[in-house]
């Protein structure tokens, strides 16, 4: 492997900041969407993907995952397994996004607001974050040092 990949790899800090962004940034995300289901539920028909009886399922349970994930990767509870549960959601959310960018299909992808006033109109701006996320996320399954401020007990 690489050396300058190794120290990445190792180094706690850029560990410690790449799960909180991605804690902080589940968290924050699940709030409106459990707030307001009804108006999620909206959202996840507008991408016009999903089968019409699984959106109210997906609407309910989507936000609870994000914050529980969040909330356990800020903590360090079970980092990689929480790394890997939210990187496979932001696998499904590039996927999601690329699909309906490629058939242009106009929509609100629903991320950090229910209201349309997200931080990004733009799917393809919102695309590049996600990627940028799962980068994130890499950093945290593949970190092989010692986590720093975690629930220890139960790591």
């Amino acid at each position: 492997m690489n050396r300058r990949l190794q120290v990445i790899l190792s180094h706690g800090w850029l560990e410690l900041a790449a799960r909180w962004v991605l804690g902080l940034t589940f968290v924050y995300a699940s709030i409106h969407k459990i707030i307001s289901p009804d108006v999620f539920a909206k959202i996840v028909y507008g991408y016009d993907i999903f089968p019409h009886l699984l959106i109210n399922l997906i609407a309910i349970v989507v936000p609870f995952v994000e914050l529980i994930a969040g909330i356990a990767l800020i903590s360090g509870v079970y980092a990689r397994s929480t790394a890997i549960i939210i990187n496979s959601m932001l696998i499904l959310f590039i996927l999601l996004l690329s699909f309906n960018l490629i058939r242009g299909h106009e929509f609100d992808c629903g991320c950090f607001s229910v209201n349309g006033g997200g931080i990004s109109k733009s799917p393809a701006v919102t695309l590049v974050r996600n990627v940028l996320y799962f980068l994130m996320g890499l950093q945290v399954i593949c970190f092989n040092g010692d986590r720093k401020w975690t629930f220890r007990f139960l790591n």
